[in-house]
Formats: structure tokens, sequence, C-alpha cells
């Protein structure tokens, strides 16, 4: 159908119809109430169905069912409601029941404030809720992106049997850019040999934790890191100017596009500049941090404390020095970049 204009928002909702999303089940939250808004008109419209519940503790509990019913479902929320579906996830997590879940973040702590931001991160990679479990956190930079990485949730959330996480925020859920939509597919529900199906089996499905139903001790101790361990193997990231570069950015999302330009203005003026993007969250992309030798990696993140920036240490571990620019609720400029990696260079900040 060519490019189209569409809100980044809106684009992430028809993606996820795109990719055979037949159910949604949400409550509305700035900066991600269009997909709500989205889905209440388009999926009726293709005989799917749509529910804005009460709550998100309503919502996350309604993908857990029409998941587990072999459906491709979705929920997405933003800063409090986020927090509200931890015990969802975990739970999701725990009866291996796959889905995607889309967190546009906005900033602060609390019931925080609107402005777009990345205040999620550690939320996102390190366990909202309780228990052992990761999800993989997928990490878009443009809305185009955003697109093309929905499908991809949607089967890597069906490979490993676990909830996948669109981790975006404010920025690029509400500016406009041209995307190319995919063509349409078709899911079939009763693929699968665990999903409860809509007539009585000859063999009663229970989907709930294995702990309880399949696994005694050890035995499943060893099926979680199994799992989380395949997990691990699903890496993805970019490199950018990353061969020569002797200091080299880390960031994602909206914030790696203005990364990109700082990049761009050093290399203009002598200054060997890079970047390494993540475009999964978890499992962070280590292997990215083995390939380069810089003198120093910046972690550039829209927070107001650093939390990428704890990962980017453990990845550059042996390798080079890391340092920390959280830019707060503010989205940098490239020159204000080029001045704080400057002020690295002249031993003016402090390495984490």
């Amino acid at each position: 159908m060519g490019k189209v204009l569409m809100k980044g928002n809106h684009a992430l909702a028809e993606a996820a119809i795109r990719a055979g999303c037949r159910f949604f089940s949400g409550y509305p939250i700035t900066p991600q109430s269009e997909i709500v808004e989205y889905m209440s008109w388009r999926l009726p419209e293709i005989g799917g169905t749509f529910v804005q519940t009460e709550s998100e503790l309503a919502g996350i509990s309604m993908l857990y069912g029409a998941a587990s019913c072999g459906f491709r479902a979705m929920t997405s929320s933003s800063g409090p409601g986020f927090s509200l579906l931890q015990e969802g996830i975990s739970y999701l997590c725990s009866g291996e029941v796959p889905a995607v879940i889309a967190d546009v973040m906005r900033y602060g702590n609390g019931l925080g404030d609107i402005k777009p931001a990345q205040s999620d991160y550690l939320q996102i990679t390190k366990n909202g809720g309780h228990g052992d479990y990761r999800c993989i956190s997928l990490a878009p930079s443009t809305i185009q992106e955003s697109v093309d990485l929905m499908r991809k949730a949607y089967e890597l959330a069906e490979k490993h049997r676990n909830p996948v996480i669109i981790a975006t925020d404010g920025a690029l859920g509400q500016i406009v850019e041209s995307v190319e939509l995919p063509e349409p597919i078709t899911h079939d529900p009763d693929q699968f040999d665990w999903s409860i199906k809509d007539k009585r089996e000859e063999k009663q499905k229970i989907v709930t934790s294995k702990i309880y139903y399949d696994y005694i001790g050890k035995d499943y101790d060893d099926h979680i890191r199994e799992r989380y361990e395949a997990m691990k193997q699903e890496e993805m990231w970019e490199d950018y100017y990353t061969e020569d570069a002797e200091i080299i950015l880390v960031s994602y999302g909206i914030v790696s596009r203005c990364c990109k330009e700082a990049v761009l203005q050093a290399r203009e003026n002598g200054l060997k500049l890079g970047l390494i993007r993540p475009i999964t969250l978890w499992p962070f992309p280590v292997r990215a941090f083995q390939k380069v030798s810089p003198k120093a990696f910046v972690a550039v993140e829209k927070c107001a404390l650093p939390q990428m920036a704890e990962d980017v240490v453990v990845a550059a571990r042996n390798i080079a020095p890391v340092y920390s620019m959280a830019t707060g609720s503010f989205i940098p400029s490239g020159e204000e970049i080029i001045n704080f990696v400057q002020r690295v260079m002249k031993g003016k900040e402090s390495e984490l």
C-alpha cells in the first residue's frame, strides 16, 4: 500500500493487528491512550475483540485469558499503569503464556509526569514483578521500527512462550512519521498443543504455574535456567561508526536519534564518536561491546538517575570505563551530547 503518515501510537496498534492480534484489553493513560482509542474501533472492524477495562489489573488478567486460548493478544500502558501490570506479567511468565505488552514510557516516580522519558528501564529489564523471570524487551527508535518489531515480538513470544515488551516512549508515541505497513497475516489460535481450545479435549488443559503441575524442586530450577538462557541468544543491536571510535555512546529509543546526530557532528570536527544502539534491552547486547575497543563508553538515556548505564558497566567490564549522561525530562541535542563527551575526555566527569 506504499508509505503513509501515521502517529506512532496508531502505527504500533495497526502493526499489532497486521501481526495477527485479535484481542486487546487495556486502560487509557497518557501518552499511550491513542493505542487504546485506535484498537477500540479497529479491532471490531476486523472481527477482533476490544475491552476497555476498569483498571490495568483487569487488563492484564484478561490478556492472560485470551493468550491462554492461543490468540495473539496485547495490552499497553505507561508509568503508574505499567506498574500495575507487573503482577500479571509475572503470572504470564510463570504460566509460560505468550503475549505482547507495550510500555509507552513517561517521566518520573509515582504518578510522574506526562513528559516522554525512559524512566521504566529497570522495571522492564530487571523484573517489575516477583520471582525468577525476564521478558525479552524490544526498543524501537523510529515509528517504522516500531511497526517492524511488532511481528518479531509475537514470534519471539510464541517461540519462548513468554511475554515480550515493546519498550517505547511518549515521544515516539506522539510524533508522526511516514511508515510502510506490512501485509496482514492470519494467525491460527488452535495451532498450539498447549493452548485451551473452545471444545473439550481428551486431555484437560491447565494453563498455570509450572511449579505446581509439571516440576518438583531442582527439575524446575533447571527448566527456568534453560528457558532464559535460550532467550539470551536473541540479542539485537545496531552499530553506528564504532569501528574506529575513540568514544562510544550507548543509547536506545528516541535518544539514540540524538546520539546519531552527535556522532555525525563530532566526526565533521575530527572527534571519532560512535554509537551502540541496543534493540533488545533484555537480553542486553553484550556481544556488541566485545567487538569494539574505545577509550570510554558514555550511556545516554532520558531519565533522572542512571538505569541502562548499569548494564553498560557490566557489558564494558575489562574493555573501557563508563560514564553516564542522564538527561532527565529533556531530550538532549547533538551539541549537548558532544559537550558532555568533551568533558569526559578532559577528565571533568566521574566514571561509574
